[in-house]
């Protein structure tokens, strides 16, 4: 287990200034009006109930995917907020890719649990639930996504296959704009449980990821080409990060995250493509870090393409047992395939660390493997 010591407080500025980013309100973003365009049809909104209306069958064989889609064109073509609802039982959906824009708010109550096929076979790609080009969505109802991923797990040879196969995310949620996410749990997924893509203004709050510590490439959320999201008041549970912010991560706010097991909360790995957009404006506070490899932890690989990551800042937050409190790695490399002897051309700059606090599992609670091309600042 190696050496407990007690980090009484930690206080690691590499820059001496206070961090800019500002986050937003707690009641995270509440969905605006719909966007123009999207299916045709004028339906008058109000509440479509896949069983009673679209002949759904909560009986763990009966595909939802087509009653599913049949409410979703239904609900996005009517200029009327609209109410999609998956009421409570057990569901087996095969895959759905629900697309917009659409002409009013939707909101979609998700009251049962969801399952995906278990054998990863099943999939073409490595998609399972998508809402893709949305404005004005909300999603709740203290539902489960279960992406039933054991079998996909025992079969995950990413770590020394380059050209491995990628499983399927349990929910990708790709271009949308003012949306908000709560009470909505998703667990044993195959990969990733939840992807954000080019999404502008997005919460999730009450949010709650289950998978168990020896699930391969499973990261709770993880983040990419996005601007404005926050996450608050969730527990993650997983076999990988519990939050990753890759390029283009801009204006994150992470607040009240409970993580572990996993790897932590990382921002990377960076630099791996080539034309990789900047990462600025984070700001993780006020969370408890439980029996992970990690803390917080900035990371790029080395012989990397160029690229800035900048305003990045972690306070207020508690280890219990962690193995590497606070990093950063400019020598990522988790195969052992890489180019160690150049360095890697991600500048890192504008970081903050202050009152990190807690138990580390091993003797060295901070470690700063920066780039000897491009120095932190």
């Amino acid at each position: 287990m190696g050496v407990k010591e007690i980090i009484t407080v930690i206080s690691v500025l590499l820059l001496l200034f206070p961090s800019t980013v500002k986050p937003r309100a707690v009641g995270g973003a509440q969905p605006a009006g719909g966007a123009q365009g999207g299916a045709t049809g004028g339906g008058g909104g109000g509440t479509l109930d896949v069983i009673a209306q679209f002949g759904a069958k909560a009986d763990e064989e009966t595909d939802l995917s087509q009653p599913l889609l049949n409410a979703w064109k239904e609900a996005c073509a009517s200029p009327a907020p609209s109410k999609i609802v998956i009421p409570a039982g057990t569901f087996l959906l095969s895959r759905a890719v629900l697309e917009g824009p659409c002409k009013g708010p939707v909101d979609i109550q998700v009251q049962g649990t969801i399952k995906a096929p278990p054998d990863p076979s099943h999939f073409k790609d490595d998609t399972w639930v998508m809402f893709n080009h949305i404005e004005g969505f909300t999603m709740s109802g203290g539902g489960i996504f279960d992406g039933q991923g054991t079998l996909a797990w025992s079969k995950n040879d990413c770590h020394k296959n380059k050209k491995c196969t990628l499983f399927p995310v349990n929910i990708r949620f790709n271009f949308l704009t003012n949306a908000y996410i709560h009470d909505i749990t998703t667990k044993d997924s195959k990969q990733f449980n939840v992807n954000v893509l080019g999404c502008k203004n997005i919460t999730f709050e009450h949010f709650t990821v289950s998978n168990p510590e020896h699930s391969l490439n499973t990261d709770g959320i993880h983040i990419g080409r996005s601007d404005g999201v926050t996450i608050l008041h969730s527990e993650i549970k997983t076999g990988d990060d519990c939050i990753s912010l890759g390029d283009g991560s801009k204006n994150v706010v992470v607040n009240g995250i409970s993580c572990g097991p996993g790897h932590g909360i990382s921002i990377g790995s960076l630099g791996k493509y080539q034309g990789e957009e900047p990462v600025a404006g984070i700001k993780i506070a006020n969370c408890t870090i439980t029996n992970t490899m990690n803390g917080v932890r900035i990371k790029s690989w080395p012989a990397s393409y160029p690229g800035t990551a900048s305003d990045m800042h972690f306070e207020d937050i508690t280890m219990d047992n962690v193995s590497n409190p606070i990093i950063i790695d400019q020598q990522y490399c988790p195969w052992n395939q890489c180019d160690l002897k150049n360095p890697s051309r991600i500048k890192l700059s504008n970081i903050s660390f202050k009152n990190i606090r807690g138990t580390a599992a091993g003797k060295e609670a901070v470690k700063l493997f920066c780039s000897a091309g491009f120095p932190c600042e």
